[in-house]
């Protein structure tokens, strides 16, 4: 009898039960669909249009929302330096101009999917929402502080300082120099989004260097001017040298636009220039011990050591670019036998216009000697004082002039058509014969004193012509 009560007790329970849960999901379900109704006309939870909320809003509740927030816009830009500059809304005339935009999106919410804006927000961007004077808003940023161009610094790409360590960077230069282009555009589309800050560095609004202590050219830049200026080159000048190491070369290297390490040609050709003007002997007046034991001062010609300076500028280039210490000669255009003091050597001719005579040393020994004719004075045609080599040695010549054509046996020109030749029309030689006698300005010799010159000369041989 008790089970059987204890039956009924819990069927009565269970009855209860069920109806109390069919009530409650009914409640539920009619919950659920009045909020759906409700959301037919208004926008579901977190909703949010261009960062404005309109939950609960209906289309004309959230259009007045927007406009009112958009009636008070403001956007503060963000510069470097701590500057900061606002532009209002009313300034440029900003007006709200998105009716159909936010339809469009409560046109996308199913209201009878509710329950998930509690958990996921609805934004909604409306790129357009507004409209504004775009010649008010350049008038606007004309005026801001970026744009002054008194307070801009350029930016500037990292560069290079040397040391007796070698070369260090120094570091490049932001600067704050705007790209103004870009500020238009970034300034127009933060408007336009309705955003309220922009900052200009993270817009990339800014002029940038081009290359700063890590770029990989600038690193590459730095190891090829360290390679370049940590050799030695030596140039030698008989007994004597000249050498140049990194505290020279560094003034000859300069990284370009592109990061290439280029030379200085007008640098290095100003050292070059210090080269020649120290031994180029060519021009230079020596000082002459004569045979007939005088010291003179012998003035002009064309003898002498010539550097090719355009030939020496790109032979170091190319000697620096090997990036190796180097030992050698300048490259000349012009060769002298010796680098001493007066720099003709032990073997020249040596003739005397006063005296009317000439020398012939070779290897420190006279060879021969023996007096001349030399230029007519009172003509005008007198042999020129100077240091000159020999050109060549000719052996039967035929000597062209204006009024005259001859035959020599022994030619050899020292300055352009001025030459030691043998003279057999001549019976006698020194004395004062050439002052009215003389020849169109060669050296006129006895054959056999031609002879013997000329059997023991060679080319480049100096030929010292003076007068005491």
């Amino acid at each position: 009898m008790i089970s059987i009560m204890k039956k009924q007790r819990n069927k009565l329970i269970n009855n209860k039960n069920k109806k109390g849960i069919i009530i409650g999901l009914g409640t539920l379900i009619c919950v659920y669909l009045g909020v759906s109704v409700f959301f037919v006309n208004h926008f579901c939870f977190g909703s949010q249009i261009n960062g404005i909320d309109v939950s609960f809003k209906t289309i004309n509740q959230a259009k007045e929302k927007v406009s009112s927030v958009i009636s008070t816009y403001s956007l503060e830009v963000e510069g470097r330096d701590g500057i900061k500059e606002k532009i209002d809304g009313k300034e440029i005339g900003l007006t709200y101009n998105g009716n159909d935009k936010i339809k469009e999106f409560k046109n996308k919410q199913n209201s009878f999917k509710w329950i998930t804006s509690l958990f996921n927000k609805s934004q909604f961007q409306i790129d357009e929402i507004v409209t504004f004077d775009k010649e008010l808003l350049k008038e606007k940023l004309n005026k801001v502080s970026f744009f002054n161009s008194k307070e801009i610094i350029e930016p500037k790409d990292v560069t290079f300082e040397y040391s007796d360590k070698g070369y260090n960077m120094i570091d490049e230069v932001n600067g704050n120099k705007i790209k103004e282009n870009s500020v238009y555009e970034n300034v127009e589309n933060a408007i336009l989004k309705q955003r309220n800050t922009l900052n200009l560095d993270e817009a990339n609004c800014y002029e940038a260097p081009k290359y700063t202590s890590k770029s990989k050219e600038t690193k590459e830049a730095k190891d090829l001017l360290n390679k370049y200026t940590s050799l030695k080159i030596t140039h030698t000048f008989g007994d004597n040298k000249e050498v140049i190491d990194g505290s020279t070369i560094n003034k000859w290297l300069y990284a370009d636009e592109n990061m290439n390490v280029t030379f200085d040609e007008k640098q290095i050709r100003k050292y070059v220039d210090s080269l020649a003007a120290k031994y180029n002997t060519l021009g230079k007046t020596r000082t002459f011990a004569t045979s007939t034991g005088k010291t003179v001062q012998v003035y002009g010609g064309n003898y002498g050591w010539i550097i090719n300076k355009s030939e020496e500028v790109k032979s170091l280039i190319e000697a620096i670019k090997k990036g190796e210490d180097v030992t050698k000669e300048p490259i000349y255009s012009q060769t002298a036998v010796s680098h001493d003091n007066n720099d003709i050597g032990n073997t020249y001719v040596e003739i005397n216009l006063t005296k009317q005579h000439m020398w012939f040393y070779k290897n420190g020994s006279l060879i021969t000697e023996g007096d001349v004719v030399t230029g007519n004075m009172n003509q005008n045609f007198g042999t020129p004082a100077g240091t000159y080599k020999l050109n060549y040695k000719e052996r039967k010549a035929t000597l062209k002039g204006e009024n005259y054509k001859t035959e020599v046996d022994f030619w050899m020109p020292f300055n352009d058509n001025i030459g030691i030749h043998d003279a057999t029309w001549r019976t006698e030689f020194g004395k004062d014969i050439y002052i009215n006698n003389g020849s169109h300005g060669c050296v006129n010799s006895p054959p056999s004193l031609a002879s013997a010159i000329f059997e023991n000369i060679e080319s480049g041989t100096p030929v010292v012509c003076y007068t005491e």
